[in-house]
């Protein structure tokens, strides 16, 4: 699971669909011992972070929501891994 981004101690990964068990692009978020899933237009699909490091995720889904996507299209198609920035 290839690491994307990370800011301040958020880590974001995405993950290859081997069985095409996802069928929208998503994220995987961890913090210290937090864990979630995210989808490109921001809908939780399990998982939950703080209410603080929640929404600094979510802001920056909405910020690089068109880079995600690609992304993780690109990393399921070929492999290739596609750095994002992340906040500041």
């Amino acid at each position: 699971m290839p690491l994307i981004s990370h800011f301040y101690g958020i880590l974001i990964y995405i993950y290859k669909e081997f069985d095409g068990h996802h069928n929208k692009a998503h994220i995987h978020v961890k913090y210290n011992e937090y864990e979630m899933s995210v989808t490109c237009d921001g809908n939780i699909l399990g998982g939950r972070l703080p209410n603080k490091q929640e929404k600094l995720v979510l802001a920056w889904i909405e910020i690089h929501k068109d880079e995600i996507k690609a992304a993780w299209n690109v990393y399921n198609d070929n492999g290739e891994i596609i750095k994002i920035k992340g906040l500041e």
